[in-house]
């Protein structure tokens, strides 16, 4: 099972990126489940909150918060710290909206926001941090979130966030075929 833990702020549109990432993984093949969800405190525009997706192909029974994941993605930077770490399991990857730059092999950083302002014109990230998870993870395809998008989202919001997902997952598989030449 591919496990997953979603960090943003209400109204970033993290539980919509975690049903989105969902939809599309079983969209993609009818004998593939999962599951998304989120988890928040007082709800309003702004507060942390966190959602969690999880993909296999198996039917999936534990519908318990993800304690440990494969993939830990952060829409704003603001609220990552080194506990993330915690969150991660052996071999887990972090992927973080930032304009930083960290020296960890487990960080893959994007700045998404400069992105989400070209492209969208408004700062939601998203979308975007869809476009790395395949590029990173190849639990879904490019044209399996374009499919998600296109069964999740209202039509007039499709063109554009699959143009950004494209993007963004364009710009990550060169930035790592880079620094795997460079190894």
């Amino acid at each position: 099972m591919t496990e997953i833990i979603w960090h943003g702020r209400g109204g970033q549109g993290a539980f919509t990126a975690s049903r989105i990432l969902g939809a599309s993984y079983c969209l993609s093949d009818s004998s593939k489940y999962s599951i998304a969800f989120p988890t928040f405190g007082p709800e309003r525009r702004g507060a942390p909150i966190k959602a969690f997706t999880k993909l296999d192909s198996q039917p999936i029974g534990n519908r318990s918060q993800v304690q440990k994941a494969d993939y830990v993605i952060f829409l704003d930077d603001t609220l990552f710290s080194p506990a993330a770490f915690e969150e991660l399991k052996p071999n887990g990857r972090i992927l973080l909206n930032t304009r930083q730059n960290f020296n960890d092999d487990r960080i893959i950083q994007f700045d998404g926001d400069s992105l989400a302002m070209q492209i969208l014109r408004l700062p939601v990230t998203n979308t975007i941090m869809l476009g790395i998870f395949a590029a990173v993870s190849n639990a879904v395809s490019l044209a399996d979130l374009q499919l998600g998008i296109k069964n999740t989202m209202a039509p007039k919001l499709y063109e554009k966030n699959a143009l950004v997902v494209e993007s963004a997952y364009t710009q990550i598989k060169e930035q790592l075929e880079k620094t795997e030449a460079q190894k």
